[in-house]
Formats: C-alpha cells, structure tokens, sequence
C-alpha cells in the first residue's frame, strides 16, 4: 500500500481524536494484517469507491468502544444504547472524510458507516487489496483502525495481468 494513502489516516486518526474525542492518539507502527482474527468486539466500517477503493474499520474491545463512544457522544452509552452504534459509526465517517480529503488528485467517495457488534467477530474484507493496521492507543483505550485501498490503475494492472496469465 503506498504511502500516500497511509499518512492521510495517520494524520486523520490524531486530528479527529484531538478535537472530537478531546483526548491525543498515539499512533504505532502500521503493519500487515496477516489474517482475519476474532479479537474484537465492535467494528465501525466505511466502503470507499471511486479512484481508490477499499474499506476502512475502526476496531475496539467493548470496554474502549463504551468509553470512547460516549466521551465522543458527550453522553454515557452503553452497547445497548441507541446512539452508541451511531457515535461509533460517525467517528468512523469523519475519519474517512478527513483522510480521503488529503488523496491528492482522486475522486473517492465514503459509504454510510455499518457497525457491528458482537464479541470476538471477524471482519473480512477483500484478499485484493492488502489491510493495513494502524494500531492506536489514547488514555481512553485501545483501538485499531484497518485500512484496505487500491487505485483504479491497480485494479487494471492486476486485471491486465490476470489476462495475460490466462491466455498464457
């Protein structure tokens, strides 16, 4: 995954926490996620399409998703909480918007956010594209944010490739 996709989501993740969540990120080291595990409890998801496609997951424990939704929410919400879904999801959202802002010369377009809930799921996305972990950790609780993306021109390369594999 290049780069230039990487630091927007870094950058993304400390400026939305600092203002909407109040507290500071730190951010460690991004890595490959190898394979799917079933190590979380809430997943906040955002389809991205256009130029770049792909998705991105905010992945929490129960116990940092309760506290950092409701720090976020200005409100104690708990799973069972109508909003705590909704203040999940929008964090997710404006995370996504604020990295995609900084995509320099590409049109991409954020889905509605979906959330689940349910302790130790596995989110599975497409093996196209590789997904990259972000993890981070604030006073508020850990949590990872997943990003998988690939251009328009990768997606034709790989095609083109596949093609001429097939004929081969």
């Amino acid at each position: 995954m290049d780069v230039k996709f990487v630091n927007p989501f870094v950058q993304a993740i400390g400026n939305v926490f600092r203002t909407m969540v109040q507290t500071e990120v730190t951010v460690g080291r991004p890595h490959l996620k190898a394979e799917p595990a079933a190590t979380i409890d809430v997943s906040a998801i955002i389809g991205l399409s256009g130029d770049v496609t792909g998705s991105v997951v905010l992945s929490f424990d129960q116990e940092s998703a309760v506290t950092i939704a409701s720090k976020f929410a200005g409100t104690d919400v708990k799973p069972d909480h109508p909003d705590f879904a909704d203040a999940l999801g929008e964090l997710a959202n404006i995370v996504a918007g604020n990295a995609k802002k900084d995509f320099h010369g590409y049109e991409v377009n954020i889905s509605l956010p979906s959330v689940i809930i349910g302790e130790g799921h596995t989110v599975s996305t497409s093996h196209v594209a590789p997904q990259l972990v972000i993890p981070c950790e604030c006073p508020l609780g850990n949590f990872a944010v997943e990003v998988s993306v690939e251009t328009e021109q990768e997606r034709i390369a790989k095609s083109s490739m596949a093609g001429a594999e097939a004929g081969a």
